[in-house]
């Protein structure tokens, strides 16, 4: 797991900018540095007049040795590879190489097999590959650059091209160190400003770009002029059916997930909220009578502590357990803290836990394991529940009580929902009409892709594709890779390894999503009560109402950030008169936006 930025271009390439930037993604690999810095196309034998320049950052995990050091370079083969993530079948792959006649130079790095399949096998040994990634191969022989991001995007990779070259990192404040300038994109911005995100393949800024979750980017630099060209490898859509469910399938696919992602040549820790899906998680590696180490926050506020839930699991498997605990001093002192590490701007103040949580786990480790996905593999979220199972309603009548529901309120999602508009009920969870409004903004023009276009399919299905096309991909995977990179923590989640999400998309939802979850649920029910198992969903967060109108007017005292974007905030104090927890999101939606434009001052 690492952290990577590089240019490539027909001009000579300004290494410093290319060093200073470097700085702002160090943190994702801070156990080695590597620069390659080539003004000359003699160096890889190129046929092809461009310079390289890339710094790689490394986190080592699998194989510790200096020969699997990136980027790695093939001689033989006159190609190289820089690689962010973990290849969970690396080693399966390297002996289905061999055996077809492939020499290895390292004796277990996971980023040589990549490189080796690749070049003997090209873009199709992707689809053999079970993990996490974010690639760059660069081709000389024929002066060829690919950018891959993972099926489900839980590695990120930004780009931006010009006329002379590209410039690509793991990290998006590190091109705009490299361009030295930023202009925000507006459409971009009503985008977070109403959902929390800019979706891929946006970014805030204008002709700065992120992969989509299973897109490959081909660029080819080829008589001073650079093509390009984009494909999906890996659809979602395309696993889709009704085949008859098979339980021990289903927990020989998630056992099989669990146990590849403790590989590791370094110690492995775990998130444990004492929910469902990490108790699930534990309990499996328990059954492969593995050590475990697990880790959990607690706030001492009622409200929303889950102390008295993961101190059950910790003590039902024995775990070796540590406690952090959270006073209001605490999250007020690292609220800056947690915000300031975005590289782009990500509203949901669940960050903070998940920071505070990977900070505590990284002082012994570099990786651990985490349930995220579990909810959309299993239909875990309530607005699941509640699109499927609540009464409906006329349009006309809901589109009338929407209109006259006061905004300061909150987002009429309450209302929205019970829409017989099937697809306008469900965006309402994500949606913010009513703070668009009251900023005096239009509503997101901005084409919001995540479409329930599939008539063919089941409501349920169309929802679980919803949540994987955008919350996971787009949200929740944003989340756990900043807070634990940021920490120098290698976060892995066996619920969204591909082979699980492929397998339950493809059979009966029946068997599956009834009573959300049930299917994890059965399977603790041995180890833990009715209380335990069917709880009301919590949420890993924190009491951000509390620090929003505690500090109100230290929050909002300068916005001059987002007045220069022409953003009317006038409506703060609207918000602050009903001090409820969907307002104290908004105003955290806009605090976060300013720190974050702040802090790109500083870099350009």
């Amino acid at each position: 797991m690492c952290g990577y930025i590089g240019q490539i271009s027909f001009r000579e390439i300004n290494t410093e900018k290319i060093s200073n930037a470097n700085d702002l993604l160090i943190c994702r690999g801070p156990d080695k540095k590597e620069s390659l810095y080539c003004n000359s196309k003699k160096n890889f034998n190129s046929n092809f007049d461009f310079n390289v320049a890339t710094i790689f950052n490394r986190l080592s995990v699998i194989d510790l040795s200096e020969d699997a050091m990136q980027p790695m370079y093939s001689e033989s083969s006159n190609t190289m590879i820089l690689f962010n993530g973990e290849i969970y079948n690396y080693k399966e792959l390297r002996r289905e190489l061999e055996s077809n006649g492939s020499r290895f130079n390292t004796n277990n790095s996971d980023t040589e097999v990549l490189l080796i399949g690749i070049t003997n096998y090209g873009l199709s040994f992707l689809q053999k590959v079970i993990g996490q990634f974010a690639i760059t191969f660069i081709d000389f022989n024929s002066g060829k650059v690919y950018l891959i991001r993972d099926r489900l995007g839980q590695k990120p990779l930004f780009y931006s091209q010009t006329r002379y070259g590209i410039e690509f990192s793991s990290n998006l404040k590190a091109i705009v160190s490299v361009k030295g300038q930023y202009e925000v994109d507006n459409d971009s911005l009503l985008e977070y400003l109403d959902i929390g995100v800019v979706t891929s393949p946006n970014t805030i800024f204008k002709n700065i770009f992120k992969l989509k979750p299973g897109e490959i980017i081909e660029f080819s630099f080829q008589n001073e002029k650079i093509e390009r060209s984009s494909k999906i490898f890996w659809n979602i859509e395309d696993y889709v059916s009704e085949e008859q469910f098979n339980k021990n399938e289903f927990f020989n696919l998630f056992n099989n997930s669990v146990e590849s992602r403790l590989v590791s040549d370094v110690p492995v820790a775990n998130f444990l909220s004492g929910g469902i899906d990490s108790t699930s998680i534990i309990k499996s590696i328990i059954k492969s009578n593995n050590e475990i180490n697990t880790f959990s926050v607690s706030y001492g506020d009622e409200k929303y502590d889950e102390s008295y839930w993961f101190n059950q699991v910790a003590s039902k498997y024995n775990t070796n357990h540590v406690t952090k605990y959270v006073n209001k001093l605490d999250i007020d002192s690292y609220i800056m803290e947690s915000v300031e590490i975005f590289d782009e701007p990500y509203s949901d103040p669940s960050t903070l836990p998940s920071y505070l949580l990977s900070k505590l786990i990284s002082s012994s480790y570099k990786v651990a394991i985490s349930g995220d996905g579990g909810d959309e593999l299993l239909g875990g979220y309530k607005r699941t529940n509640l699109a499927l199972n609540s009464n409906k309603f006329n349009e006309k009548i809901i589109s009338g009580l929407f209109n006259i529901y006061p905004a300061q309120f909150g987002t009429g999602s309450n209302i929205l929902n019970k829409s017989k508009n099937f697809e306008e009920a469900y965006r309402s969870f994500f949606h913010d009409k009513k703070f668009m409004s009251l900023l005096g903004l239009e509503n997101n023009k901005k084409k919001f892709s995540y479409i329930f276009e599939e008539e063919s399919f089941s409501n349920y299905k169309k929802l679980a594709l919803f949540e994987y096309r955008f919350y996971l991909s787009e949200m929740m995977m944003l989340k756990v890779d900043r807070t634990s990179m940021a920490n120098s923590l290698e976060v892995r989640s066996p619920f969204v390894d591909h082979r699980l999400v492929e397998y339950v998309l493809s059979t009966a939802c029946k068997n599956y999503s009834k009573n959300g979850k049930s299917l994890l649920k059965d399977y603790l029910s041995e180890d833990f009560d009715n209380e335990f198992i069917n709880r009301e969903k919590m949420g890993f967060v924190f009491n951000i109402e509390k620090f929003i109108y505690n500090n109100f007017q230290n929050v909002t005292q300068d916005f001059s950030e987002l007045i220069s974007l022409g953003l009317d905030i006038s409506a703060l104090k609207q918000l602050n008169l009903i001090k409820s927890r969907m307002n104290a999101h908004r105003i955290w939606k806009l605090y976060f936006l300013e720190i974050y434009l702040k802090s790109l001052r500083k870099i350009v």
